[in-house]
């Protein structure tokens, strides 16, 4: 997750133009790819993650999905600001950082809901009301 999250970022960096947006257009789908794949592993019966983590992370993978489909008919880099501190933090919290550098937790929190409030509303749809309200990641859940 933290790769991919590194990954739109420098893709998102580049300077404008055709090669960018191809570029985005790329990791765009890779990383909608990941989370399809962490869907499938959730939705398994034999799924072992707990239930209230298990439907938080279908909850981001829903957002994910819509997130991806806007990008890919828009390519905007300010779009992909949010997938980038959703994979940063769900990456962070897989690796045990929140539990190691509380500050470190702190910022990734801080920075994903900075994103999240300058993301202008979608005039046809407002942003998923899981998503504004989803738990920080904690060690608890790693």
């Amino acid at each position: 997750m933290i790769e991919m999250a590194r990954r739109l970022d420098e893709a998102a960096k580049l300077d404008p133009g055709p090669e960018r947006d191809e570029a985005l257009r790329d990791i765009v789908r890779r990383n909608w790819r990941l989370w399809t794949i962490l869907q499938a592993a959730l939705v398994d019966p034999d799924c072992t993650v707990p239930a209230e983590i298990r439907q938080n992370l279908l909850s981001l993978s829903n957002f994910i999905d819509k997130r991806s489909v806007e990008v890919l008919a828009d390519v905007d880099p300010a779009k992909i600001a949010v997938l980038i501190n959703i994979n940063r933090q769900i990456g962070a919290g897989l690796m045990g950082n929140p539990s190691d550098d509380p500050a470190e937790a702190q910022r990734l929190r801080d920075e994903a809901q900075a994103s999240q409030q300058a993301e202008p509303a979608a005039p046809a749809e407002p942003a998923p009301a899981e998503l504004e309200n989803a738990p920080a990641v904690t060690d608890t859940e790693a």
